[in-house]
């Protein structure tokens, strides 16, 4: 009985560890198991990324004008759910010259789920991107940053790349100029930011995304698309 037991922890243990590790290789930002994956791009040239995730909503009209006014391009990944609601918003962006990304239509996490949800998820969401007029190539960038077995797959089988990021200020901080500080301590040559300012009701997302143009174009740099930023 006791050796029984015994081998019921064992197997306890080794179960638990398994799905621990299953839960971290589904997390990293920087690696996943098959397929393209890009989180910052190696150059010379001061070039970045600036790319925001959810939405679109009506605080497009807020991020367009900061856009504008550096001459800055941006990368948006959309939620096809919020495209459905805010359709003319995601117009704007598109008539702005700004990438679009594909978020999924749900904005749930893509890990254990069924080949037909994942399949649904992007193609029910890449239909309303050109629904909003985009015509580029439609990056996808997985909710949470979340990807195991059957997202890559799915991406891999259909030549496309998941995008992620290097740089993610709202992870670690609450505050507009602790996102800042943290961007311009950590910039490089090629970085790819992740901001997200659709559902900011307190305009501090907002200013942070207006503090971090401002000082990263004086100091140099240029703010691509992920598209301008691979090809180089």
């Amino acid at each position: 009985m006791k050796k029984k037991i015994i081998l019921i922890g064992i197997g306890f243990l080794i179960i638990t560890l398994l799905f621990a590790g299953i839960f971290k290789v589904s997390k990293l930002r920087t690696f996943q198991l098959f397929g393209g994956l890009t989180y910052q791009v190696e150059t010379e040239n001061k070039v970045i990324a600036l790319t925001f995730d959810d939405g679109p909503t009506k605080n497009v009209d807020q991020i367009l004008p900061l856009l504008d006014k550096y001459k800055a391009k941006a990368t948006f990944f959309l939620i096809g759910n919020d495209i459905e609601k805010h359709l003319e918003e995601a117009e704007k962006l598109v008539e702005a010259g700004h990438q679009i990304g594909n978020h999924t239509y749900s904005h749930e996490r893509m890990v254990l789920k069924s080949p037909t949800f994942i399949k649904e998820e992007i193609e029910k969401t890449d239909e309303l991107i050109r629904k909003a007029g985009y015509k580029g190539e439609i990056d996808f960038r997985p909710p949470y940053g979340k990807k195991l077995v059957g997202l890559p797959y799915y991406l891999n089988k259909h030549n496309r790349e998941t995008i992620m990021w290097s740089l993610e200020p709202d992870t670690y901080y609450t505050s507009a100029d602790e996102k800042v500080n943290y961007v311009i301590e950590n910039i490089k040559p090629g970085s790819i930011i992740l901001l997200h300012p659709m559902y900011d009701q307190t305009g501090g997302e907002i200013q942070a995304i207006e503090d971090i143009l401002h000082k990263l174009t004086n100091d140099g740099y240029k703010f691509v698309t992920v598209d301008q930023l691979q090809e180089l």
